[in-house]
């Protein structure tokens, strides 16, 4: 039987799968942040996705349900969880060689301003947020909103690494970039 939660798994894991092949079609590194710089929001990133999809068998009170999901809430998270992850590979479509899984400059690395990135600075991790909330109002328990939660503050650690780098990289052009375009959700963050 194809549920909302079966469909959203199958979604992460087809979008992972994908996302590591397509590391392969990424330019040349010339920049790439610190180790300790990575390892702070990766820590957070990793304890997140362990906490949003892995279910230990004993999660006592992390299991804890929030709300009563109904069908309808369900498939509208599948849907936006859909969304989510279009948006990413739309994203990193957009973006080509430029894209690393780390905080980088590429060679040649131009300041991309069109397609998603005239919507949000930042819109791969706009659409993982995306696909993260949906995540975590399937699951509907505490241990899946500590998750999303360590994931937001992953993304936002991420985001002002790349703002840090892209700014000294672009003075000025980035300065009014930011000025012009919200990070992550338009109008908002």
């Amino acid at each position: 039987m194809v549920t909302p939660i079966t469909v959203v798994s199958t979604l992460w894991v087809l979008w992972v799968l994908s996302w590591v092949l397509a590391a392969r079609w990424s330019g040349a590194t010339v920049v790439r942040q610190s180790k300790r710089d990575r390892l702070l929001h990766s820590v957070f990133m990793w304890s997140g996705t362990f906490f949003l999809f892995f279910r230990p068998a004993a999660l006592g009170p992390l299991g804890t349900r929030i709300v009563s999901a109904s069908a309808a809430l369900g498939w509208a998270a599948a849907a936006l969880a859909l969304l989510g992850l279009g948006w990413t590979w739309w994203a990193r479509i957009h973006l080509g060689r430029l894209w690393s899984s780390a905080v980088t400059l590429k060679a040649d690395h131009a300041l991309v301003r069109s397609g998603p990135y005239r919507i949000t600075r930042h819109p791969i991790y706009t659409g993982l947020l995306v696909a993260f909330i949906a995540t975590a109002l399937l699951r509907d328990d505490v241990a899946g909103a500590l998750g999303l939660a360590l994931l937001v503050v992953g993304l936002r650690l991420k985001v002002r690494q790349e703002e840090q780098l892209l700014g000294q990289h672009f003075g000025a052009a980035y300065q009014q970039y930011r000025a012009q375009v919200s990070a992550l959700l338009p109008g908002i963050w």
